[in-house]
């Protein structure tokens, strides 16, 4: 299969809504129309606090996406790297484009400075695991959030 990593475009909103839409369902949430409205302005945008966005396009389209963010650190001169969001269509998995999109967003950190990228999963999200544990280690912290 072949396929591409590139920013993501206007033209590309239909197709990033549903990918976006998919990867919600998987961690079973939904977002109000405005979140989508407002997520992918922002995507779009140069404010440099807001996300990123890389999409992997193949012959047919869209297949994957990845969001991504530049915060700073507390421990750290540097910025770090806050990967939030990585989806690859269910027919597009296994052909190496979840690992191509966390490369990508690697070298988009290296060229920014910052040489750490960290994200979260789910402890049920198994097949995802398999790959992160290839390219990145696990860290023993527990994330808590207020309700």
């Amino acid at each position: 299969m072949t396929h591409k990593i590139r920013p993501l475009r206007q033209t590309d909103e239909a197709e990033w809504r549903r990918l976006w839409t998919d990867y919600l369902a998987f961690y079973k949430t939904t977002v109000p129309e405005a979140v989508y409205q407002s997520t992918f302005a922002r995507l779009l945008g140069d404010d440099p606090q807001d996300f990123s966005c890389l999409v992997a396009e193949g012959d047919t389209g869209l297949l994957g996406l990845t969001h991504y963010l530049f915060h700073r650190h507390g421990w750290k001169i540097e910025n770090t790297c806050y990967l939030q969001d990585l989806f690859v269509d269910p027919a597009a998995r296994g052909t190496g484009l979840g690992r191509a999109l966390i490369e990508a967003v690697y070298e988009k950190a290296d060229a920014a400075g910052a040489p750490s990228v960290y994200w979260l999963t789910q402890d049920f999200n198994h097949e995802a695991r398999l790959l992160y544990d290839r390219i990145a280690k696990v860290t023993p912290f527990i994330r808590y959030i207020r309700g």
